[in-house]
């Protein structure tokens, strides 16, 4: 609840760390179909060449439960989109674009060349989202996301240089 009265508390981004990976799982639980567990998430975060990124939006209480994240993986050169995930009671407000630019700045600082992602050919509001950060589509998965019951969507591959 924001109101003149009560101003909304702005978004902070920091490192993920596996204390987060209970919180990530649960929002990845509730934007995909397949989703991670608390194991999965902890055992890419301790992999070497991942990093995550989790935004929190804290309270006047103090609380500072994420309420997004991204989780990265860089090798040779190249990165590639693990996943990313925003509360859904939470979406619209930015909180995707301040992770995906967090994750471009921490990568072009490490001097990666490219970054990858696979998208949901139909997921309208991410699709425009990373074409906006300057992603080109460069390949295309058909069938790649199973949808439960209904045809499997086809991913689009995008790629954005950051040299």
């Amino acid at each position: 609840m924001s109101a003149w009265w009560f101003p909304s508390v702005p978004v902070t981004l920091a490192p993920a760390t596996t204390a987060d990976a209970e919180a990530m799982a649960a929002i990845h639980s509730a934007s995909f179909a397949h989703d991670w567990s608390v194991e999965d998430i902890d055992g890419l975060l301790a992999e070497p060449l991942v990093f995550g990124i989790v935004a929190r939006r804290g309270t006047w209480l103090g609380s500072h439960r994420p309420v997004g994240f991204v989780l990265i993986r860089a090798v040779a050169g190249e990165a590639e989109v693990l996943t990313i995930a925003v509360d859904p009671r939470k979406r619209g407000g930015g909180i995707g674009r301040q992770l995906m630019r967090a994750a471009i700045d921490r990568l072009t600082i490490d001097r990666v060349g490219m970054l990858f992602l696979e998208v949901d050919e139909g997921n309208g509001p991410a699709v425009t989202l990373y074409r906006g950060l300057g992603f080109r589509e460069v390949g295309r998965r058909a069938g790649y996301y199973s949808q439960g019951g209904r045809p499997a969507a086809s991913a689009l591959v995008m790629r954005r240089d950051l040299g």
